[in-house]
């Protein structure tokens, strides 16, 4: 099963922010979505998660229309972290990452284990009495990745999961950079579907499975990195010369600039 973007196009404030937009996103499989800024990648995002309505297309998830699907189901197999995420309540970490938890009828001993080892595998363990509110920008975005992570922790019996992240590593250092990659990829090899925006192309080379391109709205290019990531595409799209080489350690495409 999967999640399907059907020829979808977003018209906002007398712009077409999307057109004719259609995406497949597979159990199992890491979906990386790339483009300048203002492109419409936070856009398609927001459409394929639901907090947006497209003008025209439908998006489907485990071949049911998303917004035919009840609320706690959804939230089961579909878990969403934004860029940005607002909240200024002192919550302490453990109580953050519990949000994730409420689609679930677990129990306080199983969601306390599962917050418990959520928070470690994104190194968040030392924060879990700490205040929300007192933490840097990098602990917030692992704490509310671990909120995510705790939220599609257990299989859900309605269909495949997946996990949608917006810029997942823009506030991180290059050791936590590493660290939500790897976490991704054991997503990926669980059988979660992951799409992801991201910025760095060297980032999404190294972890997508299908590499998407999106310029003026519009899919500019898609497929696997090696056959996405040219030289001509990043100048048309970018407006960079570069030079594509071999990554020397995971063999993906390096782009040079």
């Amino acid at each position: 099963m999967t999640m399907l973007v059907c020829d979808i196009s977003l018209h906002l404030s007398g712009f077409d922010l999307l057109r004719h937009i259609s995406l497949e996103v597979k159990a199992g499989k890491v979906t990386a979505i790339v483009g300048p800024n203002g492109a419409g990648k936070s856009s398609l995002l927001k459409v394929l998660t639901g907090d947006m309505s497209p003008t025209k297309g439908d998006v489907y998830l485990n071949n049911r229309l998303l917004n035919q699907w009840p609320l706690l189901e959804k939230a089961q197999m579909l878990a969403v972290l934004p860029q940005h995420t607002l909240l200024n309540f002192p919550f302490t970490a453990d109580e953050v990452v519990g949000l994730g938890r409420i689609p679930h009828q677990t129990g306080i001993a199983k969601d306390t284990q599962i917050i418990a080892e959520a928070l470690e595998l994104v190194d968040a363990s030392y924060l879990q009495r700490r205040f929300y509110t007192q933490m840097s920008g990098g602990e917030k975005q692992r704490v509310q990745l671990a909120r995510v992570l705790a939220q599609i922790w257990q299989p859900s019996r309605f269909g495949e999961q997946f996990l949608v992240l917006d810029e997942p590593t823009s506030a991180f250092d290059l050791s936590h950079q590493k660290l939500t990659l790897d976490i991704v990829r054991q997503l990926a090899q669980k059988g979660v579907g992951v799409v992801m925006v991201l910025h760095d192309l060297n980032l999404a080379a190294r972890c997508a499975d299908n590499l998407v391109v999106i310029d003026s709205g519009v899919i500019a290019a898609q497929g696997s990195p090696e056959e996405v990531l040219t030289e001509p595409l990043i100048d048309r799209v970018f407006g960079v010369k570069s030079i594509i080489a071999e990554h020397p350690i995971t063999k993906r495409p390096l782009v040079i600039t």
